[in-house]
C-alpha cells in the first residue's frame, strides 16, 4: 500500500488512541535513519521512544535475528528455552539482583513488580499492599500501572481505578516519608522519570528513599522502562547513584527492538513467587530473548557506555549553548542521552516538533513546552551537530 492508502486504512479501522500521528510511513532504517516510503530521510532523535537502542539496521543484532528466526521464534514456558538462559545469566551477573521473570513490556514488568511486592508481604502474614508513587511518573498503561502512574490526565478516563496506590512530589523525601502508613507495602519510582518530562531523581532523595525504606521495612522498587539498559550511560541507571533496589524493572531498549519486558528482584523478594503465582505466554521467547542477549553484549562491549556519556556530554554543551543564543531556552536536564529541552512559555514544544520534522529531524513533545530527546545509544556528534543546528535557526 502506498502512503495515502495506509492512512486510510488507519482512519477506517484502527481505533482511535494515538491522535496526531505524522504523516509519515517509515519503509526501512540505518544506523539513526529511517526512510520514509517517499525516501525522505530523517534523523531519529527518539529512538522509537528509547527502545531502539542500536538504532536501525544494527548488523551484529540482525543477524542474530535471522539466525534465531530460521531457528526457533516461540515455545513455551514449559520448556528450557536456551536464549532465555543466556539472557537471565547476562542480567543478573551484571545486575545487584539475584533472579528474573521475562513479560513482553514494560507495564507487564511493572504489573509483575507490584504483585511481587504485595506477595512478598502475604507470605510474611502481614497486611501490606499499598504503593507509593510520584507525581509525573509513568508505569504503563494496565488498570493497576495507571493507577500507578503519578499523573492525573491518565486516571480520568478509567476511575475508579483499583485502590492502593498514593502520589506524592517526586524528589521531596519529607512528603514520601509522611506518605508511609502501616499498610504500605513500596514505594515505586523512575530514577529518571521519562514520560513526565525527563527529570532525575536527586542524589539524596534517592539514598534517602533507600535508608526509608530499610527502617520501614518496606520494598524499594526501581521502573527502569525507559532510563535503564545503557540509556544513562551506565547499564541500570541505579549505578549512577549507589543505590540499589530490591525490585527492578526493565523494558524497551532490552531487545533492541523486539518487545520483551524483564522483572528483576533479590532472592529475599523474589522467593515470595511460587509456582503458580505469575507466568506468560510470550514472555522471555526465543526470538525476544536473543534479541535482549545481544543488544546486551553489544552494549557491554569495551568503551560502548563510555561513548554513551562523551555523547551525552557534548550533547548538554551544545544545547547549552541555545541557551546563549537565544531567550527561548529555560534550561536542560536529564541524564545520557535521556535529555530534555525546556523552552520558554511562548514557544509550543508541539508546534517545534513538527517543525523539526519539517525539517527531517524526530523528537517528541513531552510536555507543553518541553522538548525529549532519546536517541538511539550509536548516535554520533556529527548528527547532534545536525540537530543543534536546526534547532538554533528555529529558535533564533
Amino acid at each position: 500500500m502506498l502512503k495515502d492508502e495506509i492512512i486510510k486504512c488507519d482512519e477506517n479501522y484502527f481505533m482511535t488512541v494515538y491522535s496526531g500521528r505524522y504523516p509519515l510511513v517509515i519503509d526501512h532504517g540505518s544506523g539513526i535513519r529511517v526512510y520514509g516510503q517517499d525516501g525522505q530521510e530523517y534523523l531519529d532523535f527518539l529512538a522509537g521512544i528509547g527502545v531502539n537502542a542500536l538504532g536501525y539496521g544494527h548488523p551484529v543484532l540482525v543477524k542474530a535475528l535471522q539466525e534465531q528466526v530460521a531457528k526457533l521464534i516461540h515455545c513455551s514456558n514449559l520448556y528450557y528455552i536456551e536464549p532465555q538462559a543466556y539472557l537471565e545469566k547476562l542480567l543478573i551477573k551484571n545486575s545487584c539482583c539475584d533472579r528474573v521473570f521475562f513479560a513482553n513490556s514494560g507495564s507487564e514488568a511493572n504489573e509483575g513488580a507490584l504483585k511481587l511486592a504485595r506477595k512478598y508481604f502475604k507470605t510474611r502474614g502481614e497486611k501490606k499492599f499499598e504503593v507509593i508513587t510520584a507525581e509525573r511518573s509513568f508505569h504503563g498503561r494496565t488498570l493497576v500501572t495507571t493507577a500507578a502512574t503519578g499523573q492525573e490526565k491518565y486516571h480520568k478516563p478509567y476511575q475508579p481505578l483499583p485502590e492502593g496506590f498514593t502520589v506524592v512530589p517526586f524528589n521531596d523525601l519529607t512528603a514520601m516519608e509522611e506518605a508511609v502508613g502501616p499498610e504500605t507495602a513500596a514505594v515505586m519510582i523512575e530514577p529518571v522519570q521519562g514520560e513526565g518530562g525527563v527529570y532525575p531523581a536527586e542524589q539524596e532523595y534517592l539514598q534517602g528513599l533507600r535508608e526509608l525504606c530499610n527502617q520501614k521495612d518496606i520494598l524499594l522498587i526501581f521502573d527502569e522502562v525507559q532510563c535503564g539498559v545503557g540509556r544513562t550511560g551506565s547499564l541500570f541507571a541505579y549505578e549512577e547513584y549507589g543505590v540499589e533496589a530490591d525490585i527492578m524493572t526493565l523494558a524497551k531498549a532490552l531487545g533492541g527492538g523486539v518487545p520483551i519486558g524483564a522483572l528483576l528482584a533479590k532472592e529475599k523478594v523474589a522467593s515470595a513467587f511460587e509456582p503458580g503465582d505469575h507466568g506468560t505466554t510470550f514472555g522471555g521467547n526465543p526470538l525476544a530473548s536473543r534479541a535482549a542477549v545481544t543488544t546486551l553484549e553489544v552494549i557491554l562491549e569495551d568503551g560502548f557506555l563510555e561513548g554513551v556519556k562523551e555523547k551525552s556530554s557534548y550533547f548538554i554543551k551544545q544545547l547549552e549553548g541555545l541557551i546563549a543564543e537565544t531567550c527561548n531556552v529555560k534550561g536542560i536536564r536529564g541524564l545520557g542521552l535521556m535529555l530534555a529541552l525546556e523552552l520558554s512559555s511562548s514557544i509550543s514544544a508541539k508546534d517545534l516538533t513538527m517543525e523539526l520534522f519539517n525539517r527531517g529531524f524526530l523528537v517528541n513533545a513531552v510536555q507543553e513546552h518541553t522538548l525529549r530527546f532519546l536517541p538511539p545509544l550509536i548516535v554520533e556528534k556529527a548528527d547532534i551537530d545536525l540537530l543543534v543546528g536546526e534547532l538554533a535557526d528555529l529558535l533564533k
